[in-house]
């Protein structure tokens, strides 16, 4: 049921983007900084969706690697800790008279 239920989603989503391509055919200049290009309309939006995603997934990718960074960083100081606890535990107590 639960693929059955993907692929509908995938069916509709692909018609979409087929109707939605078939009424945006208009050609549009596209200018960046290298030179102009004349593409469909669907086609540069296209282009500027996956251009944004790849952006967003790079900068969460760097943010992730910083966490992922301190996630060591504080495993270490917890594994020192836990070890010098264990040190601490073995040592004898001292009798006070």
């Amino acid at each position: 049921m639960r693929r059955l239920l993907g692929f509908v989603v995938i069916v509709i989503v692909i018609l979409f983007g087929l109707s939605f391509s078939l009424l945006n055919a208009n050609r549009v200049d596209v200018d960046y900084y290298f030179g102009t290009v004349a593409a469909p309309l669907s086609l540069a939006l296209l282009a500027a969706l996956i251009v944004g995603a790849v952006i967003g997934v790079l900068t969460t990718m760097g943010m992730l690697l910083g966490k992922q960074r301190e996630v060591y960083r504080l495993r270490r100081r917890v594994r020192d800790s836990e070890k010098e606890l264990s040190e601490l535990r073995r040592l004898p107590l001292k009798e006070s008279r």
